[in-house]
This record gives C-alpha cells, sequence and structure tokens, in this order.
C-alpha cells in the first residue's frame, strides 16, 4: 500500500511539473509577490485576482525543481474559487503537514494537496513545495517579496 500511494505522489507530482495548471500572467492581478528558494535556486511569481468574497484567478510563473512547479500548480487550483481566509487556512495547514510530521491534519481541507506529503521523506526539498506556500501569504499580506529562508 505504501508503494501504491508513492507511485501516486509520483505521479501527480511529474503531470504538474510537465503540465503545471495556470502557468500565466494574470494581468489585472490585484495581488502578487515574487518568491525565492535560494537553497536550490526556485523562483516563482505568484498573481492573484482577489474580488469580494473570493479569489477569482490564480495564476504562476517561474522555474525550478519539479516539486516547486508541482508544488505552486496544485496551489493554484487549489486557491481558486476558495475565500481569501480558506486560502490562507490551506497555506497553514500545508505549512504544518510539511514541518509537523505527526500533526493531526484537516484532510478536508488540504484535498489534493495531501499527495504533497511524501516531500516530508525527502528534508532538503521541503523548501521546495513550500515556496510558492510563502509566496502566497507574501502576496495575501501585501508584500512584494517571500524567500523559504
Amino acid at each position: 500500500m505504501a508503494s501504491d500511494l508513492s507511485d501516486l505522489y509520483q505521479e501527480i507530482l511529474l503531470e504538474h511539473n510537465r503540465r503545471p495548471r495556470n502557468f500565466r500572467t494574470i494581468d489585472d492581478a490585484t495581488h502578487h509577490a515574487d518568491g525565492f528558494n535560494p537553497l536550490c535556486g526556485d523562483q516563482i511569481s505568484l498573481q492573484l485576482k482577489v474580488g469580494t468574497e473570493k479569489v477569482d484567478d490564480a495564476a504562476f510563473q517561474g522555474h525550478g525543481c519539479a516539486i516547486s512547479r508541482a508544488s505552486a500548480s496544485l496551489l493554484t487550483q487549489a486557491v481558486k474559487g476558495s475565500t481569501a481566509d480558506k486560502a490562507m487556512a490551506m497555506f497553514e495547514e500545508f505549512h504544518r503537514m510539511l514541518t509537523e510530521p505527526n500533526a493531526d491534519l484537516d484532510l478536508d481541507l488540504l484535498g489534493d494537496l495531501e499527495m504533497l506529503a511524501g516531500v516530508i521523506a525527502y528534508p532538503t526539498r521541503i523548501k521546495c513545495a513550500i515556496l510558492a506556500w510563502h509566496t502566497l501569504k507574501a502576496a495575501m499580506d501585501g508584500e512584494a517579496v517571500a524567500t523559504t529562508e
């Protein structure tokens, strides 16, 4: 069973790396931040269009490893259509998933993001997976830059 989950994790990660969702720019974005992971050189530019009730659109550009790109792709899918508060709750839960190995997680909130839990087996890659999420937090907080340091 663990092998099946590992295979599924790898399949989803590779699919989102090959064909990242929402890999584009948003011309009329209301929130934007650039993220950088100095450990491996991953860079991301995240744009959001946040309306009065929800995140109407989310997109990213940038380059980096497969984990970084897949995480950004999954992030844009997850936050699109959610409220800003729910997007920030997802950030908190995703961060906990990768930094607190035995945390009692809200799997309903995480949804498909749970597939990235496999990254925890590779401690040096956690910052790759979390970069897009720190960039989301920076954008929502009105900050222009995020790093994983």
